[in-house]
């Protein structure tokens, strides 16, 4: 498993493209992963044929793990090898080029792998993360443990057994007591009965095990403040309709998320304040001079946050094209690494569950991030009079280490006022 960078030490295989026996060539995709990032497609960097796969579908996997065996057409066939450190294999990685350079092959009949050029150690024991965390927690040095599972894969009951203690030996029967008073017998501790045969346990990995970490993480360190403010957005509503029929949107699905976000950006130019991150290491409040704008988007690997780069230079229009581009993305499950990096500040729109409001959690190193309520028509005083509105609930979240509440409130503000008035989408942009 190469290392796919950013920190990651594993990834899942999804999905083999090849099997053995196949011929593949220098860059050809052979399987789909997934990382903490993203799923990505793996492409081969040998000429041959395939001699084995050695880790099958839904298998994780850790860096510098052997995953498939190429034989090459010649054994002193020379192969480029890779320096070790962190090599841009994985499609979506960008990461610093090192240095590489061409070795010939040893003379040896042996098929060529990829462990060949990414070990550089001793490989630890194989064994799935929640087998190592059923280590961790009875004290079992995997080291010691003799694997039973596929390819030397420690299993869960090989755990079991390592951690069982030997049976003790026979004691002596205890002595009768002295005949008296018949005591109270103690009371047995409850025993919690779960009807496991209707439960199902699903492992955590993958883009959901880094989402947890990454809030969790996000929870504790920034303190967060949230913001609400229920504003009239029946004339943003019109202008949805009205968009749609416009032919520079020819194409494109427009919908209220559009000029929210297009009413964030406004709102961030006119505050930039807001539009920072706070650098525990040096101290120093980071200004953005850009706005990378993360929409939350919910799949079924779990919660991802894409981010449109430099969404604050874009036309309406065309900010609509990178919003379409970025859903049908995200949809696919094609959004890379690199999508997903950088982003600024975020919007997430738990209206389309039906949901009034909420309050969001910030994506880590971001300081503020918006969610939209559902728009429901309700009774609203316009013009003197109670009329049927369209109306929703915005709440705003943002990192109190340097967004203060006027700085917050002023943010939130300008996104309410905008929608409430989208002709001002014009004068204040």
């Amino acid at each position: 498993m190469p290392d796919p960078g950013e920190g990651l030490t594993e990834a899942e295989i999804l999905k083999w493209y090849v099997q053995p026996g196949d011929t593949v060539t220098d860059g050809q995709v052979v399987c789909e992963v997934e990382t903490a990032k993203a799923a990505v497609e793996l492409p081969i960097p040998y000429d041959g044929v395939v001699d084995e796969l050695r880790c099958g579908e839904g298998d994780v996997v850790a860096v510098g793990v052997p995953i498939i065996t190429v034989r090459t057409a010649a054994a002193d066939t020379p192969v480029i090898a890779e320096a070790p450190g962190r090599q841009p294999v994985l499609v979506g990685y960008g990461v610093a080029a090192s240095t590489t350079e061409r070795r010939p092959r040893k003379s040896s009949t042996a098929p060529a792998s990829w462990s060949d050029t990414v070990l550089t150690s001793e490989p630890r024991p194989l064994a799935k993360p929640p087998v190592r965390k059923l280590a961790k927690d009875l004290g079992v040095d995997l080291t010691t443990v003799t694997p039973t599972g596929p390819d030397g894969i420690i299993t869960r009951e090989d755990v079991h057994t390592a951690a069982a203690p030997e049976a003790p030996a026979a004691e002596a029967a205890p002595q009768a007591a002295p005949a008296g008073p018949l005591a109270a017998p103690a009371a047995p501790a409850p025993v919690l009965a779960y009807d496991t045969a209707r439960e199902t346990r699903l492992p955590v990995k993958g883009v959901r095990r880094a989402t947890a970490a990454a809030m969790v993480g996000s929870a504790f360190t920034a303190p967060h403040v949230t913001e609400f403010v229920t504003v009239d957005v029946t004339r943003t509503m019109k202008l949805v309709e009205e968009l749609k029929q416009d032919k520079e949107f020819t194409g494109l699905r427009v919908n209220p998320l559009l000029l929210i976000s297009k009413a964030l950006l406004v709102a961030i130019k006119r505050n930039p304040g807001v539009n920072a991150s706070w650098d525990e290491a040096n101290q120093e409040i980071v200004q953005k001079h850009y706005v990378n704008l993360g929409i939350a988007a919910a799949t079924p690997r779990g919660l991802i946050v894409p981010n449109i780069k430099d969404a604050h230079a874009k036309t309406l229009p065309q900010l609509a094209e990178s919003l379409n581009e970025l859903v049908s993305t995200a949809r696919e499950g094609k959004t890379t690494p690199a999508a997903m990096q950088g982003g600024t500040v975020t919007i997430t729109n738990v209206g389309v569950f039906g949901v009034d409001t909420g309050t969001p959690i910030l994506n880590p190193g971001e300081s503020a991030i918006l969610a939209i309520g559902a728009i429901k028509p309700q009774p609203w005083v316009h013009k003197g009079k109670v009329k049927p509105r369209q109306v929703t609930t915005l709440a705003l979240s943002f990192d109190h280490r340097l967004v203060d509440g006027e700085l917050g409130s002023k943010v939130l503000a300008d996104v309410a006022a905008i929608l409430e008035q989208p002709k001002r989408l014009i004068t204040w942009a």
